[in-house]
């Protein structure tokens, strides 16, 4: 079964919701045959990647408030991510752009690395205070989780995976997504926001029971076989 995943690097509740997420993940009875994929969505597309403009001075701008106003603005933010063992650091975030981070997460996935660069390019901007919209930064990264540095270089200069990144942010569009994080679970449920585990296993178990209708084993004949609708079939795991 497979799960999509509408998100940016700079959107705080995109990684307390990915957090939320592997947790209902682990108490899913079949999370071995979940895929996860993680699908481009820019918060702010013009956003310069050398400003170096903090949040907090984002913040004050976007919504007519005082740089203090805008860091009380950000407390409950980082208790959130607190409460799921997450260290944001908002006096060391600035504002940057994506576009590039989001390729270079197409290219890991070419080599296996996707989870591994999405989880190093959240830490790396909400944790590390590292502006994460440089190509310099970006390769870096990529290092860190083991992907070659020269073929990262040669694919932020080659325009690589650009088409992808703004298929998907037209996909999701065209879904209706407004917002991130949002979740797409088997084209047939959407989730919407960091919800809790319990709402994010709730959707899981709903998209698992309509794909893998529960089958009713009866004592009579074969009890090795499951039936449903007077017919049996052997008990097998299905497939994701």
């Amino acid at each position: 079964m497979k799960v999509e995943i509408w998100s940016d690097y700079v959107c705080p509740f995109c990684y307390i919701g990915k957090k939320k997420f592997e947790a209902a993940l682990e108490k899913f009875a079949h999370k071995d045959k979940i895929e996860t994929t993680f699908r481009s969505f820019e918060l702010d597309p013009g956003a310069d990647s050398n400003s170096n403009v903090s949040t907090f001075s984002m913040l004050a701008s976007k919504y007519g408030m005082s740089i203090e106003q805008a860091k009380a603005s950000t407390v409950s933010v980082a208790q959130q991510a607190a409460a799921v063992g997450l260290a944001f650091r908002f006096e060391g975030t600035v504002e940057t752009n994506t576009f590039d981070a989001h390729r270079m997460v197409h290219f890991a996935a070419g080599h296996g690395k996707d989870k591994e660069l999405s989880e190093r390019l959240f830490k790396a901007h909400f944790t590390d205070g590292i502006n994460i919209g440089q190509r310099e930064r970006l390769i870096e990264l990529c290092a860190e989780v083991g992907l070659p540095a020269d073929e990262a270089a040669a694919a932020l200069q080659s325009g690589l995976h650009a088409d992808v990144v703004r298929e998907e942010e037209e996909e999701g569009s065209r879904l209706g997504i407004r917002g991130v994080p949002f979740y797409v679970i088997d084209r047939k449920y959407a989730v919407s926001g960091a919800q809790s585990p319990e709402v994010f296993l709730d959707a899981l178990n709903k998209a698992w029971e309509e794909k893998y209708p529960t089958l009713v084993q009866v004592e009579a004949g074969n009890p090795d076989a499951m039936c449903a609708d007077g017919v049996c079939a052997p008990k097998r795991e299905p497939q994701s």
